[in-house]
């Protein structure tokens, strides 16, 4: 949320400095020459060029949510582009003008004050809304690379406003004094550099929007080295825009931006030459100067009423400010970017999809009501394939709710799935024009029967193992042998470990074979302290064999009694999907911190036993995911053996490196890899959610 938030306060910062020393001695100048009554006039253009900018925002916000994705990419990428030109126009101009600044704005309140009305309206209007129009584009393009949500960003840039009019205060105030060629010097190199990581953003997106070609030719990929997800690698990003993956245009442009735009910025930073003595005071002293001025001028008297007097004082600054939102809502309407919220859609056993007319293309909102007696569920089909754009689940009887979802070309209907009733489908209607847009294929219970029955089929076969090597660990303690029993204690840990998809039916005897000490009163010493990770304990910690035969005893018995239970015990079909990912999770949460260790030093066997397990729900889910979403499998596939030639790297035969011998650069690889394969790996439940629709 916040790594975002630096670039979006320095372009806050400068745009608002700018634009605040225009008003500040535009204000100044009026109250020191006594012509209070004309400050309407002045903070009318600031309102109105402050709810332009807001409107412009407001039109790039909602013109690009209507958009197909790969709309939304391209258009995105272009004002990225955009943005950075203006951005760069900026910076080179005020490298140029930052020493003659407060000359510039002089000779401008001169002539608004000489102007009249008109003059100081137009004057504090264009001051602000130049650069809040540039300011806008630029916090709206860089909080489209934020990851989650968009308030870091955009709270950064508020900081920065609200501290550029506190400093425009000040100078008001003459308790300041800023020496403005220094100070855009240093951040116009701050910006030159979040600008070169905001052009490559923008030319990945229209790589993505399918305007530029080569969005799969990577020149960098450290998705397996470094973890993309890290705090570090997050910053990195926020500010930088620099990724673990950047393709050769991306890299490219980042390198050539960043040479000849840096490059002619320090050619111009040539000593300045000798100006008048006026010129060199602080801006403070100058800006009183401009006041003074002004000021005389503002004095002189009229000699007939101003037309604009005859105006009540409230109607201008009324007008000016409602003009640029109508205008906003002008666009946005022609658009198409408001929220398209189509008649409502009644939904009940006799009314499915009654109100449903072909809706343009696009993201539209959907409004469903549940006229019938039953709960229902409902989902926007493609009938030829049966295929989800969008779904509401529980929509109780007499209830409204919205349905987001995109719109492309092709037919579409409405199936409403009643609790305990039969699925309805209304009539199909057509969209014509727009792109194509994914849809996945629905899935039953009945779906995940075969990789439910293939898993558990794993399972049994893994706890027979186990239970031959539990009563190996056990034998090994009685005989008092207690290397050959760590050598059996290993092997009998990684062999549960393996069965980490199951762990939600075991029920109690999870707790009881690989509970943990942390949360029990008594800690390692508690009596209800048992099963592997209090044997481990013992056995690396120098307690004798006969200590721990009865945890041994104990633990075999456990180990039987859940083999022999297992086949009875309650399996959730969605639960396959959801360990998919959830495994590997638990993995980086618990054995990739050591928290788990308790001296045996073998989290990276237990993390290779829980990859194994990942593994096989891969390879009974692969059908399903075949049919919805091949190229997942592509990825994860990839993922999977990069992790695993990382972990193969840390063994030798059947010793492993403990956690805390590897090397940083090796721990971040193996950290970085498995957090890329998270990400792999989340879109699997939402797409194996169970689904009614068929």
């Amino acid at each position: 949320m916040w790594d975002n938030a630096f670039p979006n306060f320095l372009i806050g910062l400068r745009e608002g400095l700018e634009a605040g020393l225009v008003v500040s001695i535009l204000v100044a100048t009026l109250v020191r020459g006594g012509n209070t009554a004309r400050l309407p006039q002045v903070w009318t253009g600031v309102a109105a060029a402050v709810g332009l900018s807001l409107s412009f925002g407001a039109v790039l916000t909602f013109s690009s949510q209507q958009m197909p994705t790969t709309a939304q990419e391209a258009f995105g990428g272009f004002l990225s582009v955009i943005a950075i030109g203006f951005v760069t126009a900026m910076v080179f101009w005020m490298r140029k003008n930052a020493r003659n600044l407060s000359g510039d704005i002089k000779d401008k309140v001169n002539a608004a004050l000489a102007m009249g009305a008109g003059g100081l309206i137009v004057t504090s209007f264009l001051a602000v809304g130049r650069e809040g129009l540039e300011t806008a584009l630029f916090l709206w393009t860089n909080a489209q690379t934020a990851h989650g949500s968009s308030a870091g960003p955009l709270i950064g840039g508020g900081v920065g406003l609200v501290l550029a009019a506190a400093a425009c205060w000040a100078l008001y105030k003459r308790v300041l004094k800023i020496n403005l060629t220094r100070f855009f010097t240093w951040t116009g190199f701050g910006l030159i550099v979040i600008a070169a990581g905001v052009l490559g953003y923008g030319l990945r997106d229209l790589q993505e929007g399918k305007v530029l070609p080569g969005g799969g030719s990577y020149l960098v990929d450290l998705s397996g080295q470094v973890d993309a997800n890290a705090w570090y690698a997050q910053l990195v990003q926020g500010v930088f825009n620099l990724t673990t993956q950047m393709t050769w245009l991306q890299a490219g442009a980042y390198v050539s931006y960043l040479a000849v735009v840096m490059t002619l910025f320090v050619r111009g930073l040539h000593p300045p030459k000798p100006r008048p003595a006026s010129t060199a005071e602080p801006v403070a002293a100058r800006t009183a100067q401009a006041e003074s001025a002004g000021g005389e001028e503002a004095a002189a008297p009229t000699q007939a009423t101003p037309a604009w007097r005859l105006v009540p004082r409230w109607a201008v600054p009324a007008a000016v400010i409602a003009v640029p939102a109508v205008i906003a809502g002008v666009v946005i309407t022609a658009s198409g970017g408001k929220e398209a919220v189509t008649a409502t859609i009644a939904v009940s056993p006799t009314e499915c999809g009654k109100g449903f007319t072909a809706p343009q293309p696009g993201q539209q909102t959907f409004r469903m009501h549940n006229t019938g007696s039953q709960t229902s569920e409902v989902y926007l089909i493609d009938p030829a394939s049966n295929a989800v754009y969008g779904e509401i689940e529980g929509l109780t009887p007499g209830t409204t709710r919205t349905l987001s979802a995109t719109v492309g070309g092709g037919a579409y209907a409405w199936r409403c799935v009643p609790t305990g009733g039969k699925a309805v489908t209304s009539a199909v209607v057509r969209v014509g024009g727009g792109t194509s847009v994914h849809a996945v294929l629905p899935l039953s219970e009945s779906d995940l029967a075969g990789p439910l029955a293939a898993y558990k089929g794993y399972v049994d076969a893994g706890l027979a193992t186990l239970q031959t090597r539990a009563a190996a660990l056990a034998a090994d303690l009685r005989a008092g042998d207690l290397v050959q029993a760590r050598q059996a204690w290993l092997a009998a840990h990684v062999q549960y470990a393996a069965l980490g998809a199951a762990y939600g039916t075991f029920a109690d005897f999870d707790a009881r074979i690989d509970g943990r000490a942390d949360g029990l009163p008594g800690g390692v010493d508690d009596k209800d302290f048992t099963g592997f990770h209090r044997i481990e304990y013992g056995l690396w910690h120098g307690q004798s064999a006969a200590t721990l035969r009865p945890y041994a005893d104990r633990l075999a018995t456990d180990v039987t009694g859940l083999r022999k239970a297992f086949p009875t015990q309650d399996f959730d079909p969605s639960d396959l999907p959801l360990r998919s990912h959830e495994v590997l999770e638990n993995t980086l949460q618990f054995e990739l911190t050591g928290d788990t260790d308790e001296g045996s030093g073998s989290n990276l066997a237990t993390a290779d036993a829980n990859l194994a397990g990942t593994r096989e729900l891969i390879t009974v889910l692969r059908p399903l995911i075949a049919a919805r979403a091949p190229q997942q499998l592509t990825v994860a596939d990839a993922g999977i053996a990069r992790l695993q030639a990382l972990l193969d790297g840390a063994r030798n035969g059947t010793a492993w490196t403990p956690l805390g011998s590897l090397d940083a650069t090796t721990r971040a690889k193996i950290n970085g890899a498995i957090g890329q394969l998270l990400e792999d790996l989340a879109p699997i439940p939402d797409l194996l959610e169970i689904r009614k629709s068929a």
